[in-house]
């Protein structure tokens, strides 16, 4: 009897098991073990009918006849790596299977994408696929396991995977992290990124900053002090704990005697902060008193001028 596996076994549940007569090959720049087609069929790679099996559920396909996924979760390629496979590819051929489902007169890859931009790059003709019949959502979860357990997609690509597929299945936290094998809590994490100014996202996505320095930015509330860190950040080159401890210099004040503001002068205060959308202290002094604006950068003073003189 086949033995059914989940989601949570990632792509084990896709791939055919393991026949005694096969050799076993491994492919170390995948990070996964399969089985290589069957030799004295064909040349890996050649060009004849548009697909044959090859055994063990794998057929050659013509690369005519396979589609990217345009709903692929990860949107980012390493040129540099993709050149690297596909050298590694024309040694060794594609060891490891390209995963691909029916779509319409095509076949639509469920993972694989970079194997075959890789093979293409290669000047292959045709790859060996194993073809599988699932739903949208398999399909979507599937291709966000063999990212994530390839450590393929970026911070912001895993959170926007993330999100879609909560998004477009009415999945719960709770629902997409267990469907992922992830904790809820991993999951949430992941998804806070997505409220980061744009600029600091793309910046993760670029490896300009990790993701240990965009979650000491999120312990800011406010974009104009998140983007005055960030670029302190940049300028300065600072590590994570230093970050850290630059957040904390902008979040934690030094604690002072408490005293009491009158409702009056409170009311003030917070009418001024929310209009200039930082913080504004009132202090008085017999008839007179001052008024303290706090910024973080030169752009943070520029939108508070423009929110004054508006």
């Amino acid at each position: 009897m086949a033995q059914n596996y989940g989601l949570g076994r990632g792509l084990s549940s896709l791939i055919p098991q393991k026949n005694n007569s096969e050799k076993k090959i491994s492919a170390p720049e995948e990070g996964f073990n399969y089985f290589a087609p069957p030799s004295g069929d064909a040349p890996r790679g050649a060009a004849s009918a548009k697909s044959f099996d090859v055994g063990n559920g794998i057929r050659e396909m013509d690369l005519s006849e396979i589609v990217p996924n345009p709903d692929q979760p990860r949107f980012h390629f390493d040129e540099e790596k993709l050149k690297e496979l596909s050298a590694s590819i024309k040694n060794h051929g594609i060891i490891q299977p390209i995963v691909v489902s029916k779509k319409g007169e095509k076949f639509e890859i469920i993972a694989g994408e970079r194997r075959f931009q890789a093979a293409k790059l290669a000047g292959l003709s045709a790859v060996p696929v194993i073809v599988r019949d699932v739903t949208e959502q398999e399909k979507l979860e599937l291709a966000i396991v063999e990212n994530i357990q390839r450590h393929d997609l970026n911070p912001i690509e895993e959170a926007k995977s993330y999100q879609r597929l909560s998004d477009e299945f009415d999945l719960t936290q709770e629902e997409a992290a267990a469907k992922l094998g992830k904790s809820r809590s991993a999951v949430a994490n992941k998804l806070r990124l997505l409220t980061l100014p744009v600029e600091i996202q793309k910046a993760l996505m670029e490896g300009k900053i990790t993701e240990g320095h965009a979650k000491a930015i999120l312990a800011i509330s406010n974009s104009e002090k998140q983007r005055a860190l960030f670029e302190i950040i940049l300028k300065s080159g600072l590590t994570v704990r230093q970050t850290e401890s630059k957040t904390r210099e902008i979040s934690v004040h030094p604690h002072k005697r408490t005293v009491n503001t009158d409702p009056e002068t409170k009311a003030l205060e917070d009418k001024l902060s929310e209009k200039l959308s930082t913080k504004v202290k009132i202090s008085k002094s017999g008839s007179g008193g001052k008024i303290v604006v706090e910024y973080y950068s030169q752009e943070e003073l520029n939108n508070i001028l423009s929110r004054i003189q508006a």
